[in-house]
């Protein structure tokens, strides 16, 4: 199938940045359509084909016929009634035939026959010499209630056989006179024989039955048709009938049969591509092969028409890179359901990857004093003085809190090394040691 490379890339793989925004990943690439499945039809019946309705390429429903047999025909070869039917649409006529010694029999309108002999026909030459086809008359010499009329139907010398077909009925082993032209005159009789009945006809067939076309017991003239077959046998004693129909809704794929042409029980006759599912074919570049992966959700679009998506799943990402394509490339595919617009074949566009959410930035965490490390403002001022620093005090004099210092600011005169300053009441010094 002709694929197409690469339609449009619109990969963006973005670094993070400092504000957290989106990072966007994905890719639309260039496919077309093609069946998710392929389903065959195998002829159920060997046989010969009559017509071939669909195309191929034609939509079909389930159930529409995809092809019709041609029928063995049989007919009815005398006037009679059918006096029994041993088979039904989908037996194996010979199968019944071997059984029973026919599908069905017919009982003619002539039930009897008679088997005679010129030996004791009227001493003459005329009614010695008996003719095929002449009219005769028939009576019983037991009792000549039962008589009847009918012909010869066949001379072998001196024997010759009668067929009546009308007449009251006779027992089996009658002894009978025939006499010609129906005149039972004793001059007139060709000969003498005994009463047969006439076995009802089998009616025989070959092939599977596809239609009974009588019931039992129904009166039939020649000519009627009696029953229909086709060349093969069915499974199960199932006959589907002369047309072979999809199973299925569909597109027709091929067609393995042709009018006039036979077709083999279980071959494949025809092949159906379902519209319940489609799929989208497209060979992606190796470098972004990871960012697709089996199980992921892609949007799907025609190319051309009405811009309609349609949600898919990637069911396939080879592990095998194509061999057709000019630039190093992997098969993916993917499955959607379809609507009454779309066609296989048809240009579609897949898009992979989504846009990941940005991250959060992680919140600033305001750490809260716990009780053993508060420190109070006496604790503060003490710890300064450990470290030699200086505690300030609220000032008395200045509006900025600062107590003044003698001299400006200056650090007051300190009395000369060794000397001390003299006590108010004359007494030694502050600080001097005691003796």
């Amino acid at each position: 199938m002709k694929k197409r490379f690469i339609a449009c890339l619109t990969a963006a793989v973005c670094a993070v940045t400092l504000a957290g925004a989106a990072c966007a990943e994905s890719i639309t690439l260039g496919g077309t359509t093609i069946p998710a499945k392929t389903v065959t039809v195998y002829a159920p019946v060997s046989g010969t084909v009559d017509t071939v309705l669909p195309e191929v390429g034609q939509k079909i429903q389930a159930g529409d016929t995809l092809y019709t047999l041609k029928t063995n025909k049989v007919y009815a070869d005398r006037d009679g009634t059918v006096t029994g039917i041993f088979a039904q649409p989908g037996d194996d006529a010979d199968t019944v035939v071997n059984n029973y010694g026919g599908v069905m029999f017919i009982e003619g309108t002539s039930r009897f026959t008679v088997n005679a002999s010129t030996e004791n026909a009227y001493g003459s030459l005329e009614t010695k010499y008996v003719h095929v086809g002449e009219p005769v008359g028939v009576i019983c010499r037991s009792s000549a209630a039962r008589k009847g009329t009918g012909f010869v139907t066949s001379v072998s010398g001196t024997s010759f056989t009668v067929e009546i077909t009308e007449g009251t009925l006779f027992l089996n082993g009658d002894s009978v006179d025939v006499y010609r032209n129906a005149e039972y005159v004793y001059e007139k009789r060709i000969g003498r024989g005994s009463i047969s009945r006439i076995a009802p006809e089998p009616i025989t067939a070959a092939g599977g039955i596809i239609r009974i076309a009588v019931e039992d017991g129904a009166a039939v003239k020649r000519g009627d048709l009696l029953l229909e077959t086709v060349d093969g046998t069915f499974d199960a004693y199932a006959a589907g009938g002369t047309d072979v129909a999809a199973e299925i809704s569909g597109v027709v794929a091929s067609v393995s049969v042709q009018a006039g042409g036979s077709v083999q029980k279980g071959a494949a006759a025809a092949e159906i591509y379902p519209l319940d599912t489609m799929r989208v074919e497209a060979t992606i570049p190796e470098d972004y092969v990871n960012m697709v992966r089996e199980g992921d959700t892609v949007v799907i679009e025609a190319e051309a028409g009405e811009k309609k998506t349609y949600e898919g799943t990637v069911v396939l990402v080879s592990a095998i890179a194509e061999a057709e394509s000019e630039e190093t490339g992997y098969r993916i595919v993917a499955e959607f359901v379809p609507d009454d617009t779309l066609r296989f074949g048809m240009n579609m566009l897949i898009t992979a990857g989504q846009e990941e959410e940005p991250e959060a930035a992680p919140a600033e965490e305001t750490v809260q004093p716990s009780e053993e490390t508060q420190e109070t403002p006496e604790a503060e001022n003490s710890e300064t003085e450990k470290r030699g620093g200086r505690r300030e005090r609220p000032g008395r004099n200045g509006d900025d809190g600062q107590q003044e210092m003698p001299g400006d600011g200056e650090r007051p005169e300190m009395p000369g090394s060794g000397e001390l300053p003299e006590a108010p009441d004359g007494g030694e010094p502050a600080g001097a040691p005691e003796s």
